[in-house]
């Protein structure tokens, strides 16, 4: 009995001393942890206004079909990218397009008296966009529904859009001039008025309103100005889209389909090397997105 008695009083004392580790509940998931998402999509661009080159003004105006009959890539290489972290979140967008102008999509205003032009048979401008746009997001409200799952958000953005473009205006053009002065290549009564590649950076501020009706279907509407004379004079988006999701392997998968448009008004040189870019490019979108 006095073994028994002193084994206990050891243990106890040992006990005191050295408690035994409660065992540690699960981790619960970070809801601060970073999302990523990243969405491929397609822009069927339609075309109105006008752009400069070499001091030739050629007004544009094409709607998608118009541009899908002469285009080499009117949809492709257009991807929008995001990671957020809590209410915080950056992103980036990616655009590459070259449209081609018919003759019946283009019209040209010419300043240079003497001479004369008609656009040919085949394409009679190239066009070809590149945009990055790159910037940063945070949540400024949220307003949860009493229904399951649905919410109202409002989201800020500020970033910057770089915009690369050059532009090949061909015509059939007849003239006691010469067309080395107005740095315009002609071979065989064809002439090409040329430009370099036609880059700047815009400052981009904006909204970004989304609404969850349930756990799988979003709509959100962004619109954003920018440029402000920094880059171009002005320029401005618009976009709506509509979304319903699905789990796949644990990836939220999601396809989409909305609207965009694009304006903007640039301007560079004078005289002879005037370039300008006064358009709005506008169409459907529809891509699919992925979330882990």
């Amino acid at each position: 009995m006095r073994r028994t008695a002193c084994a206990l009083l050891l243990a106890t004392i040992l006990a005191s001393i050295h408690p035994v580790a409660a065992a540690e509940p699960p981790a619960a998931p970070d809801p601060e942890a970073w999302r990523f998402t990243i969405a491929p999509y397609a822009w069927a661009v339609g075309i109105t206004g006008n752009v400069k080159v070499r001091n030739q003004t050629i007004d544009t105006n094409a709607s998608t079909i118009d541009l899908l009959q002469k285009s080499d890539s009117l949809i492709g290489l257009m991807t929008y990218i995001e990671a957020d972290k809590g209410r915080a979140g950056v992103y980036t967008d990616f655009v590459f397009a070259k449209l081609g102008f018919g003759a019946s999509q283009t019209n040209y205003r010419n300043p240079i008296a003497g001479l004369k032009i008609t656009t040919t048979a085949n394409a009679a401008l190239t066009y070809q966009l590149f945009i990055i746009e790159v910037g940063g997001l945070y949540e400024l409200f949220h307003w949860p529904s009493s229904t399951q799952g649905s919410f109202t958000a409002l989201d800020g953005l500020a970033g910057f859009r770089y915009w690369n473009n050059s532009i090949n205006a061909t015509f059939d053009a007849t003239a006691n001039i010469n067309f080395s002065d107005l740095h315009i290549d002609r071979s065989f009564g064809i002439a090409v008025a040329r430009s370099d590649v036609i880059q700047w950076v815009d400052p981009v501020i904006g909204l970004r309103l989304r609404h969850q009706f349930t756990p799988r279907q979003q709509v959100f509407v962004r619109g954003d100005v920018g440029g402000f004379g920094l880059g171009s004079q002005f320029a401005w988006q618009a976009v709506a889209a509509y979304s319903y999701s699905w789990q796949y392997t644990g990836y939220d998968i999601a396809a989409a389909i909305g609207f965009r448009a694009l304006g903007v008004n640039y301007a560079q040189g004078g005289g002879v090397d005037a370039l300008a870019i006064n358009e709005i490019y506008y169409g459907p979108i529809i891509g699919v997105s992925f979330r882990f």
